[in-house]
């Protein structure tokens, strides 16, 4: 018996894990435990960096993602699978995200004190493998108008297919599509910046 080696495309792979954390959401509808632990374990990862990415709060991260499973769990008995349960989870996610937002707008404003998240930001350790890249990539993100990020994160960090997040996000396709073009095409050129600006001060 031969067994191909060929590597799965990525697109398949993807393919198979949605259907599968769909099946766990499903079965932990019907009140399966292991299938519900199952059901987090292979999405937590997407949730916590979609909502890190829309609400432009790394701090808030691990809250938001509690905050948008909690709801998920209380929304499964009205699972019907119909779509993939990560498209679900994130659009759950996405107004997770926005009623922070309103809470936060609804709350007194701070008095004018020193930022501890900022000082505790200041003394994390810099020379990680990745770090660097990573707040930089969070840099050039939080630079995009919130429409053109959210539907970039989607698809080019979360995974999504343009179709899943026109779904996620509630628009046609092609204004998907429209905004992940403009996306990049403003990364390329904060980028191109940014490599003008390091030469320059070589």
């Amino acid at each position: 018996m031969t067994t191909s080696v060929l590597p799965v495309p990525p697109g398949t792979q993807r393919a198979a894990a949605d259907a599968a954390a769909t099946a766990w959401a499903l079965a932990a509808r019907n009140g399966d435990r292991h299938a519900a632990e199952h059901f987090v374990r292979a999405l937590h990862g997407d949730v916590l960096r979609y909502v890190a990415h829309l609400s432009g709060d790394p701090q808030t991260a691990q809250d938001l993602a509690q905050d948008t499973f909690v709801r998920a769990f209380d929304s499964l008995p009205r699972f019907e699978g119909r779509a993939s349960a990560r498209t679900w989870l994130l659009s759950i996610a996405r107004r997770a995200v926005a009623d922070s937002f309103r809470r936060a707008a609804a709350r007194p404003r701070p008095a004018d004190t020193p930022d501890w998240q900022a000082v505790v930001e200041r003394v994390q350790p810099r020379g990680l493998p990745g770090f660097d890249d990573g707040i930089a990539l969070l840099d050039l993100l939080a630079a995009l108008p919130g429409d053109r990020r959210e539907a970039f994160v989607l698809t080019q960090v979360a995974g999504l297919s343009y179709e899943d997040a026109a779904r996620c996000i509630g628009c046609p396709i092609g204004t998907v599509r429209s905004r992940v073009g403009r996306a990049r095409a403003a990364l390329g050129r904060l980028l191109a910046e940014a490599d003008d600006a390091s030469r320059t001060a070589a």
